[in-house]
């Protein structure tokens, strides 16, 4: 009898299963899906979300690995940099995901999951702001170092549609945290963004990324440790967790004002762009 029963539950899983791979051929062009299905054992998984790229646990462990010596390789890879932070970011997502929860802002972060690019910001109204907003020191920050909001990587790897939000929101406001300490492009304003990241985010792949200090010469790499990890750990810690901050809503913000609201002060000389009236 529970033989039986058994191998009516399975026959009844093949033929849920039969029927959702036929639907899923009508939602989606036949030949991206035909490409875009994995096969664990006998399985098939489908993407959840445009650019989902399913992995199993033995191709996830190889991503990670493969993507993290490349990157340390070379820095400048950010598709293996975003593979890397991808792979191993495991419960951090679920934490920073329950720490947006437990905030206001973050909450509506979740709800309308506002994106960071030329599509959605008006740079010309940015640009137009007065000098100490928030706003114009971004559009500074990103006419100074020649950046482009669009340059960050779609993510591809993260199994959970929300989750996968979280990451990508880390993923565009990096460049916010940059101008929120006017921080340059360069290894070594990098790497303490890294460690600042990493004490108050979490993630992984951002303690990794210190391993590259080996590339700055010795006198960098002796400051890097002596003065400015110690200012990112203490600043991160102390600081609000970015991730629940609705960057958009703080355009018109006093930037003294905003980093007194969020608990952070500026790192050490040597890392940030001189300000405005020093550059003119």
């Amino acid at each position: 009898m529970a033989s039986l029963q058994c191998h009516r539950h399975i026959s009844s899983y093949r033929a849920t299963l039969w029927l959702s791979l036929k639907c899923s051929t009508t939602a989606y062009p036949r030949k991206p899906l035909a490409a875009s299905v994995h096969t664990y054992g006998s399985v098939p998984r489908i993407p959840v979300y445009r650019g989902h790229i399913p992995l199993s646990p033995f191709e996830r462990t190889f991503l990670a690995l493969g993507s993290a010596m490349m990157a340390f390789i070379d820095p400048r890879r950010g598709d293996m940099v975003a593979a890397c932070g991808e792979t191993t970011a495991g419960f951090t997502l679920i934490n920073l995901r329950d720490a947006m929860l437990g905030s206001c802002e973050g909450r509506r972060i979740l709800k309308d999951r506002p994106r960071v690019n030329t599509n959605t910001l008006n740079m010309e109204k940015l640009r137009s702001l007065p000098d100490n907003t928030f706003g114009r020191a971004y559009t500074r920050w990103l006419d100074a170092c020649k950046i482009n909001p669009d340059s960050r990587e779609p993510v591809h790897y993260i199994d959970d549609p929300e989750l996968a939000y979280v990451m990508q929101r880390y993923r565009e406001t990096h460049d916010l945290y940059h101008a929120l300490f006017a921080l340059k492009v360069s290894a070594m304003p990098e790497l303490v963004l890294k460690a600042f990241e990493f004490a108050n985010l979490g993630f992984p792949m951002t303690a990794l990324a210190l391993g590259a200090s080996i590339n700055l010469k010795p006198p960098q790499r002796e400051r890097l440790w002596r003065e400015f990890v110690p200012w990112a750990v203490k600043c991160g810690s102390n600081a609000r967790c970015l991730i629940t901050v609705y960057w958009e809503e703080r355009w018109e913000q006093d930037l003294d004002e905003l980093k007194r609201e969020l608990g952070v002060w500026d790192p050490p000389l040597g890392v940030s762009l001189p300000p405005p009236a020093a550059r003119a």
